[in-house]
């Protein structure tokens, strides 16, 4: 424990010489975050082609992602030291309970805070679109809930990676656009699939990297099924699929050739992968982590950029 952090103190928050806010900052997990801002940001330019847009709508469903992230964030973190997986040396982590001794139960507390938050937020938007998305957004939560928490995370399954790329990818992408246009287009369906891919290549990314640990503890992940090596085979073509899919959507019509700028990330997915391949340690492939995280990130981004550029040129 490094000696400048204190235990809780009681009230759940840390006393030592390092910045409360700092410990607190990297339980949400910052460079996570991305992946609830890419589908809402892409919804959102989508929706340009249809209608005018409505900013608060869209800045509320934006807030209520992070957070909802976040959260899913905070109770992976809680559950994994519950069951024994983290330890202060544990890579990839917030490290609050671990590292700077807060309470687990104040980690699951403030998770189910921010839960509360979006739930507000998601009110907002169903006041103003449709109730039917209330039942949609508590799917979502419970999807994030029952990644790590429950007597069946879903992390401990197969079916990870396409339960996040769903609800992270495919589904938060049709919300931003339905609130905005109220209705659901073959077009947005289509090109909310590549963003699917990539927010399952984060978790597939994460499972390559914990695959030792993963497999001590009773998990059956895509990763432990099929062996390392074929993983990282199986995660380049989730890169090369998802940037094949934007030249197939073009060539149809679905997006204009300024789509192509998310060629520009293109040497983010070979670093991935080409860090994974060169390395087993789980420091030696963060950066091939990092890689996967910010080829959502800049893919996505790229995209939706290329959707405005196409929609007023």
């Amino acid at each position: 424990m490094n000696p400048q952090i204190t235990h809780d103190d009681g009230t759940g928050f840390v006393s030592s010489k390092e910045k409360n806010w700092k410990v607190w900052w990297n339980l949400l997990r910052p460079h996570t975050l991305t992946a609830a801002f890419v589908p809402v940001f892409i919804g959102t330019a989508l929706a340009l082609y249809e209608t005018a847009i409505d900013w608060p709508l869209f800045l509320a469903m934006l807030v209520a992602s992070i957070l909802i992230q976040a959260a899913t964030n905070m109770i992976n973190e809680y559950y994994d030291f519950k069951k024994g997986l983290d330890n202060e040396n544990s890579v990839g982590i917030g490290g609050a309970i671990v590292r700077h001794g807060v309470r687990p139960e104040t980690v699951i507390r403030l998770a189910f805070a921010f839960f509360g938050v979006a739930t507000l937020l998601g009110v907002y938007i169903c006041l103003n679109t449709s109730w039917w998305l209330a039942l949609i957004g508590t799917a979502c939560m419970a999807a994030g809930y029952f990644y790590t928490g429950g007597p069946y995370p879903i992390a401990y399954t197969p079916f990870g990676e396409i339960v996040a790329g769903f609800f992270m990818g495919f589904v938060i992408i049709l919300i931003a656009f339905y609130i905005q246009t109220g209705t659901v287009t073959s077009t947005s369906m289509l090109l909310s699939i590549p963003i699917s891919i990539l927010v399952g290549a984060i978790l597939l990314a994460n499972n390559i990297r914990d695959i030792d640990g993963d497999r001590e503890n009773g998990r059956k992940t895509v990763a432990i099924l099929v062996g390392r090596q074929h993983a990282i085979t199986l995660l380049a073509i989730m890169f090369l699929v998802s940037y094949a899919l934007i030249v197939l959507f073009i060539a149809l019509g679905y997006a204009s050739l300024w789509a192509l700028l998310v060629f520009l990330s293109v040497r983010k997915p070979l670093a991935a992968v080409k860090g994974f391949k060169a390395n087993k340690s789980n420091i030696g492939m963060m950066p091939a982590m990092v890689a996967t995280a910010q080829t959502n990130t800049i893919f996505g981004f790229l995209l939706g950029i290329g959707l405005i550029i196409g929609y007023f040129i």
